[in-house]
């Protein structure tokens, strides 16, 4: 009986299945690579890092730190910092990270290199090698020379890939590497320098790296250096991806979620069309359990066929996973098929379906045989306990399901409750318009604009489900474009000569004046010359830092203890800085304690105004005390200090300049570049429309991530809306019918039938357009911190091209109405 009725509404049938295929098939395939990245990041753990574990440290090492190294015995060392380079063939000047390496690193994995043989000979034949993309870039080619501070080598080939590094780290700095006896030659270890120590280990298998890391690891944190081993550093690489898993898993839930709430609409209209015939068979001696049960049946044959068919597609659309994600993993993704995300594939289409169909399901169980001859829309509703303990079966599973995905009880639920104030919200605002055209009905208004208003709340009309389903389809997608705006608002670049866009790091004291010579000489200004002197804490109030690392109660973050903070003076704050408390101090005092400026940042470990500080300026001890506490915007791409000192105090310290300065176009911008690094090779320049393009170019990539997840939602959307609209059409083509009977003509029912469905369309973008603004004005305010300017593009594209949709498949059900003859029609329903 089940087949035989299922067969008889096959098309129905069909678009209940494809409602939850899509969102199946994200979840399966989110699965399939989870657990393939996972495998892979355990299996090649070694050749990320490219040794078993390694030492590194922002300075050079302490006499015990050096100590502790040698005795372990280093197979490979690097010392590498961000420096200036340029190509002789060309004067083309760049960015980039320098790495000096000394011996046979990496132990696993390899450098890819073109030639191949370049990563084995460049040490003995004292060549470079430079980052493929970046001599693309300036056309250069194997066999012309790199000038790296006072050195030039030759390039002896193409550096594609070294074990650690992504697409995205060398796009900001791109790797060069030279063999380390040649840093020295450089020049470019100066005073104030940013560099790291590397020390590169081999150990034999039987070593227990836990343990190793439990023992030397704080000995080392002592004396401000660091170990980590690969399989420390593969976790925590797992934790990092385990984030992005679990953001696709929801955005793969919410797929799934819709196509849920597409089956309980359509089956809700189904079953009210099937009541009279479960009442027939009823007087024909069909028991509850048999009329439940050919429904259920039906419905969950549809769960496992959809939830096969998605698992399938899924395994197809994993392989897409690492070409999307190349560019943010370091290393290669072989993708393998497991059986257990398709078994989950297909117990979450069979559960869900009948999970999410039972409340309408339920109706068929308490119809009764005197139904035959009155049934209504309120008929044969099940008692108010069954209904609420369904319901409750349905947010318990969504609890449930998200504390899966997400491993976190609160944000589970708050996912659910997420979820939950969103179709509340679409809801109201659906029964809001429902009650308000019935209150405020327009009876002047013509017979088919009236006729379409009243679809919008007669029996079995699809309102509610309608502006759900178009709602928070247009909602998810209108969000990605509103926070992708919000994100890049930061990245703008105002054309202003207030506004550096060039700075230069590391002048050195004696460099200053003839860098700002040359600077003014080219026409450009000199928008700022920050001094930076480099310092430790010693004592904070009265208790020495060494004592502090050491106390195990303490609630200082060790950072600040160990951290070494580049701090500048000045009379005046910036326009990065506000003032929240104390007062701002412009000079020193003779005679008085010397007053100081923290980033509020610090204030969480319990520093505040009034608290004396000892700082070690390069071996000379400062006191100073805590006089204000300024708001600093980090997220400006301009120097930000946490310790701003009062003019007066630190002008006989050692130091070095940043100095920044604006060009009006990359022309002028390359010559200032070409000319200070031929002069002034220790100096670094970063042109920051060039990071500017660079952070652009991240937030497409992760955006195109996300739109491409995104796409999930979208078309189950799409389907649902398809499905939803569609399985109205039955009892739209009757009502159409007797319109026509009744002596209406195919214009007048086409045009009801488009306003009705123009309205639906209309009012759920348009809510789901302005529920996206309201979330996305929260996410600016409370987690970006930026002022928001919404994007047009919902409003002009979205808005009206799901409204056409709608109009578009709803004008499609009256076809069949306008060719076929009335009495065609009631002979059949009669």
């Amino acid at each position: 009986m089940a087949w035989r009725d299922a067969k008889a509404s096959r098309v129905r049938l069909l678009l209940f299945m494809a409602s939850i295929i899509l969102g199946i098939a994200a979840v399966v395939s989110i699965q399939l690579f989870s657990s393939n990245l996972k495998d892979n990041i355990k299996l090649q753990s070694k050749a990320l890092m490219g040794a078993d574990y390694t030492i590194d440290t922002k300075q050079q090492p302490t006499e015990r730190a050096q100590a502790i190294i040698d005795s372990l015995q280093p197979d490979a060392k690097e010392i590498n910092f961000v420096s200036m380079i340029a190509f002789p063939k060309n004067g083309g000047t760049k960015l980039v990270k320098v790495r000096g390496l000394d011996g046979d690193f990496p132990f696993y994995g390899t450098i890819d290199t073109q030639p191949s043989s370049a990563a084995g000979t460049y040490q003995d034949l004292g060549g470079a090698l430079v980052d493929a993309t970046l001599m693309l870039q300036f056309d250069v080619k194997e066999g012309d020379s790199i000038k790296v501070g006072a050195l030039t080598l030759p390039i002896l080939g193409a550096l594609k890939a070294i074990p650690g590094s992504t697409a995205i780290s060398t796009s900001v700095a791109p790797p060069i590497i030279i063999p380390y006896r040649f840093i020295e030659d450089t020049g470019l270890l100066q005073f104030g320098s940013r560099k790291e120590y590397q020390y590169f280990f081999k150990t034999p298998e039987t070593l227990d790296l836990e343990a190793f890391e439990e023992i030397i690891d704080p000995q080392l944190k002592a004396e401000e250096a660091d170990l980590d081993t690969h399989t420390s550093t593969s976790e925590r690489l797992g934790r990092r991806y385990d984030n992005v898993g679990k953001f696709l898993n929801l955005a793969a839930f919410i797929a799934l979620l819709l196509g849920c709430i597409g089956i309980a609409s359509s089956v809700h209209i189904y079953i009210k069309e099937k009541l009279k015939a479960i009442a027939v068979l009823k007087c024909m001696g069909a028991s509850r359990l048999q009329s439940f049960l050919i429904f259920l049946i039906q419905i969950a044959g549809i769960g496992i066929v959809g939830g096969l068919v998605g698992s399938l597609i899924g395994v197809g659309v994993q392989e897409l996973f690492p070409y999307l994600l190349k560019d943010f993993l370091p290393f290669s993704v072989e993708i393998s098929i497991s059986l257990q995300p398709i078994l989950i594939g297909v117990f979450l289409g069979l559960f869900m379906s009948v999970l999410f169909a039972l409340l309408p399901l339920l109706r068929t169980w308490y119809v009764s045989p005197l139904d035959v001859l009155r049934v209504d829309e309120n008929g044969a509703q099940e008692p108010l306990k069954v209904r609420v303990a369904v319901i409750g079966a349905v947010l318990l599973f969504l609890f449930l399901f998200s504390f899966w995905l997400l491993n976190d009880a609160v944000y589970a639920l708050g996912f659910m409750l997420a979820t939950l104030v969103a179709f509340a919200v679409l809801t109201g605002v659906a029964l809001l318009f429902i009650k308000g055209i019935k209150t405020y009905f327009p009876k002047r208004w013509g017979f088919t604009a009236r006729q379409s208003l009243l679809n919008l709340f007669r029996p079995n009309n699809q309102t509610v489900v309608l502006v759900v389903a178009i709602g928070l389809g247009t909602c998810l997608i209108s969000t990605l474009y509103f926070t992708k705006d919000i994100l890049l608002a930061k990245t703008e670049v105002a054309q202003s000569d207030d506004n550096a866009n060039i700075i230069i790091l590391d002048v050195q004291t004696d460099q200053q004046d003839a860098i700002e010579q040359r600077i003014k000489a080219k026409g450009l200004p000199i928008v700022n010359s920050i001094p930076i002197v480099t310092m430790r804490i010693h004592k904070i109030k009265g208790q020495l830092a060494n004592e502090l690392r050491q106390d195990t109660t303490k609630q200082m973050r060790n950072w600040i203890l160990n951290h070494e903070f580049r701090s500048t003076y000045r009379g005046e704050m910036i326009d990065s800085e506000e003032l929240l408390e104390g007062e701002w101090t412009t000079h020193t005092t003779p005679n008085a304690p010397i007053l100081v400026s923290i980033a509020d940042n610090l204030v969480e470990d319990g520093i505040n105004i009034g608290d004396a500080i000892t700082f070690n300026v390069q071996g000379v001890l400062m006191e100073t005390k805590v006089g204000s506490i300024r708001k600093v915007d980090w997220r400006q791409l301009q120097p930000n200090f946490n310790f701003v000192f009062p003019v007066g105090a630190l002008e006989q310290a050692p130091q070095f300049r940043v100095i920044s300065t604006y060009a009006d176009d990359d022309k002028a911008s390359a010559a200032l570049q070409r000319d200070l690094v031929a002069e002034f090779p220790n100096v670094s320049i970063i042109d920051l429309r060039q990071v500017y393009t660079i952070i652009e170019d991240i937030l497409d990539k992760v955006s195109w991530v996300i739109n491409f997840m995104a796409f999930f939602s979208i078309i189950t959307g799409i389907i649902v809306l398809i499905g939803s609209v569609r399985t109205s059409k039955y009892q739209r083509i009757k009502e159409s019918v007797l319109l026509r009977t009744l002596g209406a003509k195919n214009a007048q029912i086409l045009k009801i039938s488009a306003l009705e469905y123009l309205f639906l369309g209309l009012l759920g973008s348009l809510v789901g357009i302005l529920l996206a603004l309201v979330s996305s004005l929260c996410l600016a305010l409370l987690l970006f911190k930026e002022p928001f300017t919404p994007s047009l593009i919902p409003f002009l594209v979205f808005l009206p091209g799901i409204t056409l949709l709608v109009l578009g498949i709803g004008l499609s059900n009256i076809r069949s109405v306008l060719q076929s003859s009335p009495l065609a029609v009631l002979r059949k329903e009669a």
